[in-house]
């Protein structure tokens, strides 16, 4: 068996190569090692790709897979060889207070992964942090595939931001942000029940995929002209919740621009440059929730991966062009240019 793997590297802002790397194996007993079948793109990683954020050049990147067992540490009782599962992107101990009460992304023992763009991936608290996928990769056919490797991180951070926007049956909700993860929660918002979904949408094959998720209206303006016409659309009130799915300053301003009074926002976004105002959300009884997804905790007691498997929902759709890992850089610079909304890499 090869002691190599082939792994995306990021070189420098601009440029990702691929290279044979040592392949990633068992170092704690907690540990397991995966054959990933599918990784992606996300449009996080376009901030490393553009210089906007820091990453060690000569890294590893990528923190979304899914993929079958290869090994099990010593330690490992819920998964064995052949599994077939999702791995969350973060990973987590599953047994702290935090990860008991549903939020194993923020768990004190765990992290991030940062390495699943490879054809290998050391997945660490294996227990506490993989979902298992009934049967094998090879009963399912590509869109399944695409849509279960959304519950590694799109699809989950879309629902995390219904969720703590605390979307009910009957709402208004508006979704800032076209990509994955806002199309995902416009998925997510539909689940839990609203029944008026806006869309801030400015790219037609975007608002289109909008559109099939369940948004009722899409609204192109931005800026004060967005605040403007989802105020003019609800009476002057607002939207009872909104999803941020950006994380920009004009995205966040946006968003406290069109909640009502009473309403909030869930935020999933990584924040850049935003600032919020305590006296100005004080004074319109505004929440703010949010953070990164506890994919785990959606994907099992949530019910996305039920979802998935039952054709519920087809989050995959958001994969719009698909690359093998030795045309990586193909697939960054498609997300880049905007020519793909999400890049699907095969193994």
């Amino acid at each position: 068996m090869s002691a190599t793997m082939k792994a995306a590297i990021f070189v420098k802002p601009g440029t990702i190569a691929v290279e044979e790397v040592a392949k990633a194996t068992i170092e704690r007993d907690d540990d397991i090692v995966i054959r990933v079948v599918r990784t992606c793109v996300c449009g996080s990683d376009l901030w490393f790709f553009r210089g906007l954020s820091e990453q060690t050049p000569h890294s590893q990147i990528g923190h979304e897979a899914i993929g079958v067992v290869e090994e099990v540490g010593s330690a490992v009782a819920s998964v064995k060889p052949d599994d077939f599962v999702v791995v969350p992107f973060p990973y987590s101990c599953g047994t702290c207070p935090v990860c008991k009460a549903g939020f194993e992304s923020v768990c004190p023992h765990g992290g991030y992964f940062s390495a699943c763009q490879a054809e290998y991936l050391r997945v660490p608290e294996a227990d506490g942090t993989v979902v298992v996928v009934p049967g094998s990769p090879d009963d399912y056919d590509d869109a399944t595939l695409a849509s279960l490797l959304t519950i590694s991180d799109v699809m989950s951070t879309g629902y995390h931001a219904a969720v703590s926007a605390e979307v009910k049956s009957g709402d208004t909700a508006v979704v800032m942000g076209d990509g994955a993860v806002g199309l995902c929660g416009v998925i997510a918002a539909k689940m839990r029940g609203a029944t008026r979904i806006i869309a801030m949408s400015r790219h037609e094959d975007r608002a289109a995929l909008a559109r099939e998720f369940g948004a009722t209206d899409i609204v192109p303006e931005r800026d004060q002209a967005a605040i403007d016409k989802v105020l003019s659309m609800t009476d002057g009130y607002g939207a009872d919740a909104v999803l941020e799915c950006v994380g920009s300053k004009q995205s966040f301003d946006t968003a406290l621009g069109l909640v009502r009074r009473g309403g909030v926002i869930g935020r999933v976004g990584l924040p850049h440059d935003v600032t919020i105002s305590a006296e100005g959300t004080f004074y319109a009884n505004i929440g703010i929730k949010g953070g990164p997804a506890p994919v785990r905790h959606y994907d099992i007691a949530g019910g996305l991966l039920d979802a998935v498997l039952s054709h519920q929902i087809n989050p995959g759709r958001v994969f719009t062009g698909v690359y093998d890992l030795d045309h990586i850089q193909d697939a960054y610079e498609a997300m880049d240019q905007r020519n793909v909304i999400k890049a699907l890499i095969t193994l």
